[in-house]
């Protein structure tokens, strides 16, 4: 008797357990719908590991204060390292993470980059499947030669630390390398894997030489060259308006001045136009007020600077000599000014010739548009590439090169492509320049 009850006890563990060790059946506590990751490459290429792997999911929604961690884990008897994972947030979860990143300085975003997971998904809102292609390539240690992939399935949150729910086995050995007999060294290019961008930050804007009446700052849209103009910015916040990828943050007019007459009176019109600007704007879009912020840009000499140097105007040198070497505000110990000096050279005629033909095109109003970009999946971010790129982070196309055979036209076009929209960013020259 005692033994049968020894082994109904027994078995009762092992049902209860069960789950744990081979993932199926999870409690509804933690998730509801399949997450599945299926095998696609573990090997040995030269000094280097590539590892590859394709993540279904299907009807995902996680508890709102949780986190699914997906983490990938190289295994052997004596060695064990932790890959990046793929976070898969609920709703709270994931809206805390997106307010700590955007109250973060410089150097704890930095910190937060070099451990950040492989990519964070929201784990809330879908219906139906999604999946998330995983490549990484790390550099290949002896010890790897024995290894196995497992991918560790944690739940974190309200738990700390996290929660293991399940081990599931993916791979298990590494395919080596064989050398070629007789011995030749053989290349591979290896591609760096760019850090993912959580949180991606956008901005566009447009200029617009609005014609004014002297002196005043009311917009008059049928007035002179206005109906142009206006229709550059009205086209712009058109694009983003029913645009739901997008969560705009907000909407900078910059009210820039010619430099004549008092630096107050040019302040106080400068803000009038670009407020008047906003006004125009408020009746024919539907975004909040609060979203719009009026800026004073300032006398615009830049502009002025650019204008004389691209044209073939008399005394061209010595008026950039002016606006390059005299202060803009006033020395009142010697009564001299850049202003000033331009009205006195050659007897103001230059002074006037830039007044009646640059300085009209000096009074602008820049439209800033500065927003957030959701993530996107594969197939999403191949349509974007032909539409709108500068939405998509430099690991988004890199993922989508990724689905094209290595040197094919496709993946060396994406790697040029993702130079030309993140032309500082080191990571897309190196790759583009492989």
């Amino acid at each position: 008797m005692i033994k049968a009850k020894s082994i109904l006890w027994l078995l009762t563990l092992s049902l209860l357990f069960s789950p744990l060790l081979y993932g199926e059946n999870l409690p509804d506590k933690w998730y509801k719908g399949t997450m599945h990751p299926e095998a696609l490459k573990l090997q040995q290429v030269g000094d280097s590991l590539h590892i590859q792997m394709l993540y279904d999911f299907d009807k995902i929604k996680v508890s709102s204060n949780h986190s699914i961690e997906l983490i990938p884990v190289l295994v052997t008897t004596s060695h064990q390292m932790e890959l990046p994972e793929i976070s898969v947030k609920g709703r709270s979860n994931y809206q805390g993470l997106k307010r700590k990143l955007a109250l973060m300085n410089t150097q704890e975003r930095d910190f937060y980059q070099s451990e950040a997971p492989y990519r964070v998904v929201k784990g809330y809102g879908t219906t139906g499947k999604e999946q998330i292609r995983y490549s990484l390539v790390i550099p290949f240690e002896p010890w790897m030669k024995d290894a196995r992939l497992d991918i560790k399935k944690e739940v974190t949150g309200c738990c700390r630390p996290g929660k293991l729910l399940s081990t599931i086995p993916l791979f298990s050995t590494v395919a080596l390398e064989q050398l070629a007999i007789p011995y030749q060294v053989i290349p591979h290019i290896s591609y760096v894997q760019p850090q993912v961008e959580h949180v991606k930050n956008r901005e566009m804007s447009c200029e617009a030489f609005l014609d004014f009446v002297v002196s005043k700052t009311d917009i008059k849209p049928d007035y002179m060259n206005n109906p142009v103009e206006l229709e550059k910015i009205d086209s712009m916040l058109a694009e983003v308006k029913n645009d739901t990828t997008i969560t705009i943050r907000e909407i900078s007019v910059i009210g820039y001045a010619s430099p004549e007459g008092s630096f107050l009176f040019n302040r106080q019109l400068s803000e009038g136009r670009a407020k008047a600007l906003v006004n125009y704007l408020l009746p024919h879009f539907s975004f909040s007020k609060e979203l719009y912020k009026v800026e004073y840009g300032g006398e615009n000499w830049d502009g002025l600077r650019k204008m004389v140097a691209e044209s073939d105007m008399m005394e061209k040198e010595d008026i950039l000599h002016i606006i390059d070497n005299t202060p803009a505000a006033i020395n009142y110990h010697t009564n001299t000014s850049r202003k000033k000096s331009l009205m006195l050279y050659k007897h103001g005629e230059p002074y006037r010739y830039m007044l009646n033909e640059y300085y009209p095109h000096l009074r602008k109003a820049i439209c800033k548009i500065k927003y957030n970009v959701q993530n996107f999946n594969i197939e999403q971010a191949k349509i974007l590439l032909h539409s709108r790129p500068q939405d998509l982070s430099l690991n988004e196309i890199y993922q989508v090169a990724l689905t094209y055979e290595n040197g094919s036209p496709e993946f060396i076009e994406l790697f040029e492509t993702a130079v030309r929209i993140f032309p500082n960013d080191e990571v897309a020259n190196l790759n583009g320049a492989d």
